[in-house]
C-alpha cells in the first residue's frame, strides 16, 4: 500500500470509518490551520480519535495509531477561528509518524479494508433488529450513508451507535470481517440489555 503525508485532524470522542461521513465543528486554532493545509493535499486530512478527549491541544502521543482518509467535502466558515466542516471517510490509515508542535502533518499507510466474507451478513442483520428497536437511527443512518455496499451500513453503525470512544476505535483498528463479528455480537447485547432494563 502506498504512504501519504496528510494534516491531521484530531477528533474528540469519535472514530471516522471509511464510507461514512462526519460533520464537526473546528474552533481550535492549530486545527484550522491543519483544515487549510489540507487544501494544498487534495482536501484531503487523515481524522485521527484523540487517547484522552479533553486535551486541547494534543501531540502525537495523544493521539491513536489509526485514523481515517478523508475528504473534506463541506467547509463552512463561521468566523477566523470557527469552522463546520463534513468528511467523507474512504479508507483507513496506520500511522508511521507525526511530524509538528501546531499543525500535525502524519506519514500514513492505507490499511486495507479485507474482505468481509459472509460476515457482514449476520452484522446487518443484526443492525437492522436494532434499527427497528430504533426507528430513529434507521432515518439518521439513511442520510448519513455515502455507499450502497453492505459494509457502509456496519461502518456507519460503527461510528453512530452508542458505545464508548475506546470501543469504536477498537473496531477501526479491526479488518472488515472482524469487524462485522464484532458489531453484530455487540448490537445483539445492546439490545438485550435494552430491553432487560
Amino acid at each position: 500500500m502506498s504512504h501519504l503525508l496528510l494534516p491531521v485532524l484530531p477528533l474528540r470522542d469519535v472514530c471516522l470509518f471509511p464510507e461514512a461521513s462526519l460533520t464537526v465543528a473546528i474552533t481550535r486554532p492549530a486545527v484550522v490551520r491543519a483544515l487549510e493545509l489540507s487544501r494544498r493535499c487534495g482536501n484531503r486530512l487523515v481524522a485521527v480519535a484523540q487517547k484522552d478527549p479533553l486535551n486541547q491541544n494534543p501531540s502525537a502521543v495523544g493521539l491513536h495509531g489509526f485514523g481515517t482518509i478523508a475528504e473534506v467535502v463541506s467547509h463552512e466558515v463561521q468566523s477566523d477561528i470557527d469552522r463546520k466542516i463534513e468528511l467523507d471517510g474512504h479508507r483507513r490509515a496506520r500511522i508511521h509518524d507525526m511530524l509538528g508542535l501546531d499543525v500535525l502533518v502524519a506519514e500514513v499507510e492505507e490499511v486495507e479494508e479485507g474482505d468481509p466474507g459472509d460476515e457482514w451478513g449476520s452484522a446487518v442483520e443484526a443492525l437492522a433488529r436494532y434499527m427497528h428497536a430504533h426507528a430513529d437511527l434507521r432515518q439518521f443512518l439513511d442520510a448519513q450513508r455515502r455507499s450502497k455496499e453492505p459494509m457502509a451500513w456496519v461502518n456507519l453503525a460503527c461510528q453512530h451507535l452508542p458505545i464508548t470512544a475506546t470501543a469504536r476505535q477498537k473496531l477501526l483498528e479491526s479488518d472488515a470481517a472482524e469487524r462485522c463479528q464484532k458489531i453484530s455480537r455487540g448490537l445483539d447485547a445492546l439490545l438485550k440489555k435494552e430491553r432487560e432494563g
